[in-house]
């Protein structure tokens, strides 16, 4: 194995040990890699990361061995590097690392981190989310093109409902995100209620496309609007966040012309460099104009009030919140349900 190497980041150097290691076997891209790549886009990851309370997804031996997700600050972390106290719907709580500058990427990646989870929020506020977060997620039978149709509908969805500009990217999988900067003055409770409005909305317009529907058994072939992605402690990938996958793919952000035309397999750790070098940071105006969710919430308690639809059920892992429904399977609910007398 390679002896450590020193990385240069704004003024800090960051020191990389077993460069050599391979973490991505099918191409033998190394750790080395996998940091130079972030050298290479550092701009575009900090400017999604800053100031936000950070899970890292962490792979010390690479893909092909174990890996787990870093919720709490790592001991003999730099103290320049900040933390944010969050709570989790459990109650507990942690000190989370919050990125400000470039070097403190290049540090999560000496440790193994491929995987960048910011939460909704920064560290001066966490708990008023500063991001409408929604994510695509194709199921079986659906594929990326699927997703990238639901997200030119939403472009109009949230363009009708205040006016809202939302920003695309790749999953860095088959699906598509779409984050919507608003102003943090709502709680985590309030941004999921106006994303499940978003999904009902969506699902009136392309009823054979797309679903909101919780359970796996009903949500059939069509794209998924994961609502219970706008939950507290429930994150997701970071713009150019490598993924662990076979071919070192990346969370690519991309403009709405885009969208359908470039395909997830464009952008990996080996591509995105020089399109960052030729294009910079394509949703660097993203943090420029901050937005109001009040007519989502309009369109939610609308729904709730003309046609009934309330709450919708939770992750497993949450305590039951106020107005939820049954988490119960249908299917289970249906073999439990009593018999006639």
């Amino acid at each position: 194995m390679a002896e450590a190497v020193e990385l240069e980041a704004g003024g800090r150097s960051v020191r990389l040990s077993s460069p050599g290691k391979v973490f991505f076997p099918e191409h033998g891209y190394t750790k080395l890699d996998v940091a130079r790549y972030y050298q290479a886009v550092a701009p575009g990851i900090l400017r999604a990361l800053r100031e936000r309370p950070t899970t890292l997804q962490r792979y010390p031996d690479g893909i092909a061995g174990e890996w787990f997700y870093q919720k709490r600050a790592p001991k003999g972390m730099p103290d320049w590097i900040p933390t944010a106290h969050i709570t989790f719907p459990s109650g507990r709580s942690a000190d989370e690392m919050c990125p400000t500058e470039e070097a403190a990427v290049l540090w999560a990646a000496q440790y193994g981190t491929l995987t960048f989870h910011p939460w909704p929020v920064r560290r001066d506020d966490v708990d008023h989310p500063d991001e409408l977060r929604i994510d695509l997620d194709p199921q079986p039978g659906t594929d990326y093109d699927d997703a990238a149709r639901a997200a030119h509908e939403l472009r109009a969805v949230l363009e009708e409902f205040g006016g809202l500009r939302g920003w695309p990217k790749t999953s860095g999988g088959r699906g598509i995100h779409v984050f919507v900067p608003i102003e943090p003055r709502w709680t985590f409770t309030q941004v999921r209620r106006a994303a499940i409005a978003v999904g009902r909305e969506m699902e009136r317009r392309m009823p054979d496309r797309v679903t909101i529907k919780w359970w796996k058994e009903e949500r059939g072939e069509r794209i998924f609007i994961d609502y219970n992605q706008t939950a507290r402690d429930r994150t997701i990938a970071s713009a150019y966040s490598v993924r662990p996958r076979p071919g070192a793919p990346v969370s690519a952000p991309l403009t709405w012309d885009e969208v359908g035309v470039a395909h997830p397999r464009d952008f990996d750790i080996t591509t995105m460099p020089a399109r960052f070098a030729e294009l910079g940071d394509v949703h660097a105006g993203m943090d420029e104009e901050r937005y109001s969710l009040d007519a989502l919430l309009e369109l939610a308690t609308k729904d709730e009030q003309d046609h009934g639809l309330g709450d919708l059920p939770y992750p497993p892992e949450y305590p039951k919140m106020p107005g939820e429904p049954s988490r119960v399977q249908p299917s289970r609910a249906r073999k439990k349900a009593p018999g006639p007398d």
